[in-house]
């Protein structure tokens, strides 16, 4: 497993189109591995985040993958120069570290919905723009995942994790079957693990859909 940190350059029209489009800003970041068909993201495991910004500077995205990333095929001035622009570990001993009763720092973007009625015979996601049914949602998320969050309190059941809510994190895009548009969440707090195989599956494959576009890449670091 490998984890890239990018600093994207401003001034390049690539980064600026990406920026603003993330089906393009998906096809940039593939660029960087084997071409395997249409499940390319799937087969080589690439998550990916674009971390919160003011929206100026330069920009930082983690990406991680099974494989190992070759970033010289990104544009020509899309990362920042030299070693600032880029660094790739290969973070595999964080997996092998991975035991139950683990207590772990986590950051999560997810694309947090839930599916109602509608013309569609499958329904539409909605997204959770409330930070009480985004908690909840990520409670279910854990419990399959194999850890759950820390309380606060237990007797009040508040959950240790800061919750970005409300359509702060909307992403857009054009894909050629029709536009893009969709609203993240952003958890931070703790978590502990239950079932190590299973926490470690989560770590690798992410949590909840949109995974193409920037959403359902598990950070985590010591407490």
């Amino acid at each position: 497993m490998y984890l890239s940190r990018l600093r994207l350059n401003p001034q390049s029209r690539e980064v600026q189109r990406d920026l603003a489009d993330c089906h393009e800003m998906h096809r940039t970041i593939m660029r960087a591995f084997p071409e395997v068909g249409p499940s390319a993201r799937a087969a080589c495991g690439v998550l990916y985040r674009v971390e919160p910004h003011r929206g100026y500077g330069p920009v930082t995205v983690l990406v991680q993958s099974r494989v190992q990333p070759d970033w010289s095929r990104l544009p020509e001035g899309y990362l920042l120069p030299g070693p600032l622009g880029c660094a790739v570990k290969d973070i595999s001993g964080l997996l092998e570290a991975i035991r139950p009763g683990l207590w772990l720092r986590f950051r999560l973007l997810a694309n947090a919905t839930r599916k109602i009625r509608s013309e569609n015979p499958n329904g539409r996601r909605v997204p959770l723009r409330k930070e009480e049914a985004a908690v909840a949602w990520l409670r279910r998320k854990a419990e399959a995942a194999g850890f759950e969050l820390t309380e606060l309190s237990s007797v009040q059941n508040l959950a240790d994790v800061r919750v970005l809510a409300g359509g702060a994190f909307r992403v857009e895009g054009r894909h050629p079957a029709g536009r893009i548009t969709l609203e993240g969440v952003l958890f931070e707090g703790r978590l502990r693990v239950v079932d190590a195989d299973r926490f470690r599956e989560a770590l690798v494959n992410g949590i909840g859909p949109a995974k193409a576009y920037g959403f359902g890449l598990l950070s985590v670091g010591p407490v």
